[in-house]
């Protein structure tokens, strides 16, 4: 064999092996995740007029709340993030308005608990197991999705993987969840 027939054995097989095709497999699995994140958020918003509905019968004189739950459920679902286009700025966009939901959906909850008729009934009861099933899903998603930023983060980021990445695919990393300033305060529990 020839040098340059050997050489280019080698570099071919040093390539085969260093992220030509784990590298899309990653970003397939990232963009995958990330469908299913969105997925989840979907299912909630969904469900949030029906549970709406069943407060709106019994707690009439609450339509604040009301009102602010359907407007939280509306900027949340006017934030669509294509996988495609993730980056840290809608990242943000998105885990902002989702946030605002979160504490709007929270703020329900509170008021439920002041009808005890409402707290008795089927539907009601239906919807909130629906909703923090729902809820579940959603963290099981994230987590997910997480798992697979870091695995495709680390295929473009560590050699020798990086280097097939900069050469041929020229992908960047990927944003990962954070949780919101909100979400990080240390709640008060208070007797």
């Amino acid at each position: 064999m020839k040098f340059s027939t050997l050489a280019l054995l080698l570099i071919s097989l040093l390539l085969t092996s260093c992220g030509l095709q784990s590298i899309p497999q990653a970003n397939n699995n990232v963009e995958a995740q990330w469908a299913e994140v969105q997925n989840q958020y979907k299912r909630r918003a969904d469900l949030i007029p029906n549970l709406v509905n069943v407060v709106k019968g019994y707690a009439k004189h609450e339509q604040e709340t009301l009102e602010g739950v359907i407007e939280a459920r509306a900027k949340a679902t006017a934030v669509n993030v294509d996988a495609k286009n993730l980056n840290p700025e809608t990242m943000k966009k998105f885990q902002e308005a989702q946030t605002g939901l979160s504490q709007a959906l929270g703020r329900l909850m509170v008021v439920a608990e002041k009808y005890p008729d409402l707290k008795a009934n089927e539907s009601f009861n239906g919807l909130q197991a629906q909703l923090e099933g729902t809820e579940n899903r959603i963290s099981v998603a994230r987590r997910r999705y997480i798992e697979s930023v870091q695995e495709f983060n680390n295929l473009v980021t560590v050699f020798p993987t990086s280097l097939t990445n900069s050469m041929v695919h020229h992908l960047d990393k990927k944003p990962q969840f954070t949780a919101a300033e909100t979400e990080q305060a240390t709640p008060q529990v208070q007797f």
